[in-house]
């Protein structure tokens, strides 16, 4: 699931980065983060909240399996976990927790690109730690199948991408509007994410998983030696969020030229 967001961030005018909310309420006080330091929260924040994140959502995929929380039950943990997770870190990384949402915003020109490492690294090791807890939890059960993002005939390869890439893009589509357009409201970008990963998962998640998440897809898979498939979970999600910030790219209120 995905996903990520990236909640209350503007475009710096000047140099055309994403500047959190952290460094203009550090502004406001008259105080200075160090770029170390400022780096280093966004990788704990990003390390910590997609573990968080995916010990949630694939935690109530193997509950499910001895208490029956069924599709809607599954689809609120990953929707209601993520949401809080933006309102908890969003303020300090951006609440990314999704490789895809990381490059998109950087094709985008939102992200400088040597801060790509800082986010997708953080994700892939909080995915894969999250599944290992996960394992050791729920031995028990003899394996943790349940967490894998895997699709069975009459399933085709290309249904599974276009499932993905169209989650995915709906997903960032929400994110790019709620979360990153300045004439948004964003206090409540965090609900309308969440809603939006609620009803993907209760609509693709018996189909291929509802990845729309590299992360939250290879963590599991590492973790369990299945691989089967995962390119899709890896390609697709990373198609739909670009195509997503180029859509909503059109719909983005044009920068007036000011003369000073």
């Amino acid at each position: 699931m995905a996903s990520i967001t990236s909640i209350i961030s503007t475009t710096s005018s000047k140099n055309g980065i994403v500047a959190d909310f952290t460094s203009m309420e550090e502004g406001k006080h008259g105080t200075v983060q160090s770029p170390f330091l400022s780096a280093f929260q966004k990788i704990i924040a990003e390390l910590v909240g997609t573990y968080i994140f995916i010990f949630v959502g694939c935690g109530s995929a193997l509950v499910d399996r001895e208490r029956t929380l069924t599709i809607v039950g599954i689809a609120l943990a990953w929707g209601l976990s993520l949401m809080a997770l933006i309102y908890t870190l969003g303020h300090v990384s951006g609440a990314h927790f999704n490789p895809a949402v990381t490059i998109a915003f950087a094709a985008a020109r939102k992200l400088p690109l040597m801060q790509v490492p800082i986010y997708v690294l953080p994700q892939f090791l909080g995915s894969t730690l999250a599944s290992l807890t996960l394992r050791v939890l729920f031995n028990h059960q003899g394996d943790i199948l349940p967490m894998l993002t895997q699709y069975k005939s009459p399933v085709t390869d290309f249904e599974a991408i276009f499932w993905e890439f169209l989650m995915t893009l709906i997903l960032m589509f929400v994110i790019c509007g709620a979360a990153t357009d300045d004439r948004a409201t964003k206090e409540i970008a965090g609900v309308a994410i969440g809603v939006t990963l609620v009803f993907e998962v209760l609509i693709a998640g018996p189909i291929t998983g509802a990845s729309m998440n590299p992360a939250r897809s290879l963590g599991p898979a590492i973790v369990s030696g299945v691989y089967k498939n995962q390119w899709v979970f890896v390609i697709a999600p990373i198609l739909g969020a670009m195509t997503a910030t180029g859509i909503y790219s059109l719909l983005r209120q044009p920068k007036q030229n000011t003369k000073i």
